[in-house]
């Protein structure tokens, strides 16, 4: 091939990817903002209160570690965690590319090959759980009062995103923490540009009939469906 036409080649391949980005964001611009369940009113009679919680790139779904409903010591433990305390009252849940979890701990950490696989369907999915004391409401946390009938429609959807093992226990992967307070377990699903980590929580949302997007791969566009 000669030099002039392998140069453009490189140009149109370089051309043609950044259509697909430019297309990728109009395309999930657009379609995260279709709210679906729009018609959903929170309730004050035997409500049960959940939580969105956001680091500003990534939305976890948080919930009361234990209540009449459910109790989530059968799946997770604050004894997983490097803190081991078990007065925890809340507890969140963030979905996500296993490889670029427990390898992009930092910004700093980000590599093209952890990128590429967790962008392009390579990688495995995995659980991230946090727990929580107390939670502040603020623009990166939002509370939501809840029916009991939405509540265990989102604790079914959580649950069926976990790894089991033949014994139906959740996985841990050991050894594994961003902080004192939180832990790592296998998950379903492998994560891309159309299934990304707010994808799951989006996806959570509407299986409890709450508001949310279409499709997002977006957390604020799943903030802005419950901000006046």
């Amino acid at each position: 091939m000669k030099i002039k036409s392998l140069f453009k080649l490189i140009i149109k391949l370089i051309g043609g990817f950044l259509l697909f980005i430019l297309l990728y964001f109009i395309s999930a611009f657009g379609i995260s903002s279709i709210e679906v369940n729009s018609d959903f009113k929170e309730t004050s009679k035997d409500s049960i209160e959940i939580h969105l919680l956001t680091s500003g790139v990534h939305a976890d779904l948080v919930l009361p570690f234990q209540n009449q409903c459910m109790d989530w010591s059968k799946y997770v433990s604050p004894k997983d965690t490097k803190s081991k305390d078990s007065t925890f009252k809340h507890v969140a849940f963030g979905w996500g590319d296993k490889g670029f979890f427990l390898e992009t701990k930092t910004w700093d950490d980000i590599s093209f090959n952890t990128t590429f696989k967790a962008l392009f369907f390579l990688g495995s999915g995995a659980m991230h759980v946090t727990f929580h004391d107390q939670l502040n409401v603020s623009e990166k946390c939002i509370k939501i009062s809840i029916s009991k009938d939405n509540y265990m429609q989102l604790v079914k959807y959580i649950v069926n995103s976990f790894r089991f093992n033949e014994s139906g226990v959740t996985q841990k992967i050991d050894g594994e923490s961003y902080f004192e307070n939180d832990a790592f377990y296998e998950a379903n699903r492998t994560y891309s540009l159309f299934y990304t980590c707010n994808t799951w929580a989006n996806n959570g949302l509407k299986s409890a009939k709450l508001k949310a997007c279409l499709w997002t791969p977006f957390d604020s566009s799943i903030f802005n469906k419950y901000q006046d």
